[in-house]
């Protein structure tokens, strides 16, 4: 289905700059690079994802980066402090992940001076924490080959360890 995709954009594509690029009609450069954009995004989503998710600032990510050797490997690093998680990026956690309570950190410092420690939160509640403020999102956030492993326990970083040596 994803190549069918592929074709059909790429044809779009090629016809668009063909036809209306002589014309030079206003949008023509708009529409041309929307597409270029979606069949980006249809070849990306067939790859197979190796990305981290973390804070520069925080000593265990640091840790867990070395240990891992992440950064010899070909992984996307993504600093959730300077660059800000979107929605669209933690939607895709959250379907890996099952839910987003899976996603929040209830040992970030914020949760206990917020008083969320006495409230019942709704998957909504997470949800909009963590797009809020970075520190709610366990940490490190490492999806290998689609498969998300979200937080620092040693049990999750020993299936990140599994998870490099069969990929």
């Amino acid at each position: 289905m994803c190549i069918s995709f592929f074709i059909y954009f790429a044809t779009s594509l090629f016809l668009t700059y063909k036809i209306l690029r002589p014309l030079r009609l206003k949008h023509t450069t708009a529409y041309i690079n929307k597409t270029i954009f979606l069949c980006t995004s249809v070849v990306n989503k067939t790859q197979s994802m190796n990305k981290i998710y973390y804070l520069s600032t925080c000593d265990t990510c640091k840790r867990i980066i070395s240990d891992l050797k992440l950064k010899e490997k070909n992984f996307e690093f993504q600093d959730i402090k300077t660059r800000k998680i979107t929605p669209d990026q933690l939607e895709e956690m959250k379907e890996a992940a099952g839910s987003y309570e899976a996603l929040f950190s209830r040992i970030a410092r914020k949760y206990k001076e917020l008083g969320l420690t006495s409230k019942t939160l709704t998957e909504t509640d997470y949800k909009n924490y963590i797009l809020e403020e970075y520190t709610f999102l366990k940490r490190p956030v490492i999806f290998i080959n689609d498969t998300l492993f979200a937080g620092n326990a040693k049990n999750t970083i020993e299936q990140v360890k599994q998870a490099l040596n069969n990929a």
